[in-house]
């Protein structure tokens, strides 16, 4: 199986940490043998859902076959990298594969907490290991072995021996790291038993509506790849996530050890406002109103610690608050915050002009304005009750489009680079902002009816030269709006081909059956539809092809949809009328002849290239080597090539590359650096120099003055030259 489920991966050991979405309670210790009374019914409810034809788009009966599938995939969300499970683990598994259907169908899931609890019990077994050999052993990196880190296809390991020596190679390279990096060893195999004790504590915190989840999402998985099961907790997430907005201090947090830190403060929250809070600030208390007891949050779960923090605008929480500068078991300061509702903007979409300097020297520089879309959100909730300040993409990029038109911009760049998609409705306004009246999408139910969706209102807010940035994270409702600005010859596409995820998902709140008012039972983000494009295509796998092609980072073989073994194929249906405001297909040859010119004299383009082909030649070799004078070697040379490449930017008068300095591995996790350096670091990496991003800005300029200087073209290509689309500024 391929690109194991987020939701799965959450049980991944070797991350070190939990995710969020995944955790519940701070005192589940065990993993009962039997659900709860509200687990059973949750999954006889979400049977329901996915065993019936008048919700699921694909409806899949709980029959032998899958339930076979159903348990490989829960053995792969539990142990994905097979570094905790033997052979006689799985084997002892064995009876449970076709008692897992019935589990699901009647609610008794006495089989997936049994699995849990030998992974858990495995996990401590190796974090015992692991620290035992990090006293005893000492480590030599010579000689030719390596660490095969892809175990994707490897076979279970036949006992603890094997495991042991799987272990060692593992953290043999882990201390490798370290090393190359500069530290010493008594420093190495503190931040090893530390990590190691760090990932033994995340995973015996585990309880058995961890457990449940990631069962019921193996359920959903063998369904499609894209129908989930939520629980209350991950719901709230899921929301939050799409309506761009939250409940509490605004703040970033991150689990350290055994503390929650806050790893950056939200512009306009209320930490923000309160002027007393830094990123590396402990939290080891929180209280509810102004003078409720404080519990002690040290050792507690970052959810559980979110859950006491987070809470109804105009509430007041307590916060003791042990500052990153001093001693963790210093006396901390106590702060009393107003909650309140917090946009989290750092997410919504974002502009910038670029201008291209005119090639020849005779003509016009042209402005390129860029807007950066990093998901199609929407609060659903605040539309429901006409908040007129509800988040949504289509708004923000429409109030963009104004300003562009007040600046004069030349032509638009809209970069949907690794938008994952969200909310159908604002693809479907958003594309609207750029055609005058029409179809965006056809949606196809699973009884066969067919509707379309499309844009009712007349007039458009940018009618100039457009160009659709994408690549391979792009999906969904990027595929959607790239896809129909395609099919209406509205503007270029330029970039890789998008993932390919050609389904529509609904969110089916479970409470809504029992009718209670209490949140127990979650809810299932469910496939309900396929989309199809105005021109009748799907993007179901094939995802959308561009007009310009970049060099391929992720091929289809590794990430995107057709790496799902049960993802439905690619297909099409009738095309329904729209209008065709141009067809780009006589420009294309002149735009990749000059394309190909300027990237063979652009050095960021070409250090974009090799920097790619060396990614995938690394990945391709699925192994790292454990010689220490090798990995030097090869440290030292990259150090020497960002060195290099720093110094031509210089001569060349390119913007600096903010990271040259700072691009060396510092062997250590996301939760093991100062929080404060390391938040500093990812804000300077959003300034690094954006190759692709200056090139489709070059190749929009480009048609315009191809356009612009030849009639014949510009009639031939944008024959429309009264409607949107038509290019003339």
């Amino acid at each position: 199986m391929k690109a194991p489920r987020l939701i799965s991966t959450a049980l991944i050991a070797l991350a070190l940490s939990v995710p969020l979405g995944l955790m519940a309670r701070a005192d589940g210790d065990g993993i009962p043998t039997s659900p709860d009374a509200d687990q059973a019914r949750t999954s006889k409810l979400v049977h329901g859902l996915l065993s019936d034809s008048r919700y699921a788009y694909r409806p899949r009966k709980l029959d032998p076959a899958m339930s076979a599938d159903i348990f490989d995939r829960y053995l792969e969300a539990l142990d994905p990298t097979k570094m905790f499970l033997t052979a006689a683990d799985v084997a002892r598994f064995e009876r449970y594969r076709p008692r897992i259907g019935a589990a699901i169908r009647e609610g008794e899931l006495e089989p997936a907490h049994a699995m849990f609890a030998v992974y858990k019990e495995r996990v401590a077994e190796r974090v015992e290991h692991v620290r035992w050999l990090l006293e005893r052993d000492i480590f030599d990196f010579e000689g030719e072995d390596r660490w095969e880190y892809d175990r994707e296809d490897a076979p279970w390991a036949a006992d603890q021996a094997e495991l042991d020596a799987l272990w060692r190679q593992q953290v043999r390279n882990d201390w490798l790291r370290l090393k190359l990096a500069g530290r010493e060893p008594d420093e190495i195999r503190e931040t090893l038993d530390r990590r190691y004790v760090n990932l033994g504590t995340n995973v015996a915190q585990l309880d058995g509506e961890d457990a449940f989840q990631s069962f019921l999402n193996a359920y959903t998985a063998a369904i499609d790849p894209h129908t989930d099961y939520f629980n209350p907790r991950s719901t709230e997430l899921f929301n939050q996530s799409m309506s761009l907005s939250l409940e509490g201090i605004g703040a970033q947090l991150q689990k350290q050890d055994d503390v929650v830190v806050i790893r950056e403060l939200i512009a306009g929250g209320p930490a923000a406002i309160s002027g007393k809070f830094k990123p590396g600030d402990r939290i080891v208390g929180v209280g509810q109103g102004r003078n409720g007891p404080i519990e002690d949050v040290v050792g507690w779960r970052i959810d559980d610690v979110v859950e006491k923090i987070k809470g109804p605008k105009g509430t007041q929480v307590q916060l003791d608050v042990v500052p990153g500068s001093a001693n963790l078991d210093s006396e901390p300061v106590r702060i009393v915050l107003t909650r309140a509702r917090v946009r989290l903007e750092e997410q919504a979409a974002k502009s910038e002009v670029i201008t291209v300097p005119d090639g020849g020297g005779e003509g016009v520089d042209k402005r390129v304005g860029v807007i950066k879309l990093p998901a199609f959100y929407q609060d659903f909730q605040g539309r429901r009750n006409r908040d007129g300040d509800y988040a949504s993409a289509t708004r923000d990029v429409a109030r963009i489009l104004g300003e562009f038109a007040e600046q004069d911009i030349d032509g638009v760049v809209l970069d949907l680079r690794n938008n994952g998609g969200g909310s159908l409705n604002e693809a479907v306004e958003l594309t609207g902002l750029f055609i005058d009246t029409g179809p965006v999408v056809q949606v196809r139910e699973s009884g066969g009816r067919v509707s379309v969706e499309g844009d009712r209102t007349s007039g458009v807010a940018w009618d100039g030269p457009l160009a659709v940035l994408i690549n391979r994270g792009s999906a969904s409702a990027s595929e959607i709006v790239a896809g129909a600005i395609q099919d209406y010859g509205r503007g270029l596409v330029i970039g890789e081909t998008t993932f390919g995820k050609g389904t529509v998902q609904n969110l089916v709140d479970l409470d809504r059956w029992p009718g209670g008012e209490e949140k127990r039972f979650g809810s299932v983000k469910l496939t309900v539809a396929q989309f199809f494009l105005p021109g009748g295509s799907s993007t179901q796998n094939r995802g959308v092809v561009p007009d310009i092609r970049f060099p391929v980072t992720v091929d289809a073989s590794e990430f995107g949809e057709s790496t799902h073994d049960n993802a439905l194929p690619w297909t099409r249906i009738a095309a329904v009328p729209h209008t065709r405001y141009g067809d780009f297909k006589p420009l294309l040859p002149q735009l990749d002849v000059l394309h190909e010119a300027r990237i063979a004299e652009d050095p960021e383009f070409k250090w974009w290239v090799e920097d790619v082909e060396q990614f995938r030649a690394e990945r391709d070799k699925k192994y790292v080597s454990l010689n220490e004078a090798e990995r030097r070697a090869e440290r030292e040379r990259e150090d020497a090539k960002r060195r290099e490449r720093q110094a031509q930017r210089r001569e060349l008068g390119l913007p600096l590359d903010p990271l040259a300095e700072d691009g060396s591995d510092d062997g250590l996790q996301a939760n093991e650096r100062d929080v404060a350096l390391d938040t500093a670091r990812e804000k300077a990496a959003e300034e690094r120099p954006d190759p692709l991003l200056q090139e489709s800005a070059a190749i929009l300029a480009d048609a315009m003055r191809l356009l612009e200087g030849n009639r014949q073209l510009s009639a031939q290509v944008l024959p429309e030259s009264t409607q949107p689309g038509s290019w003339a500024r």
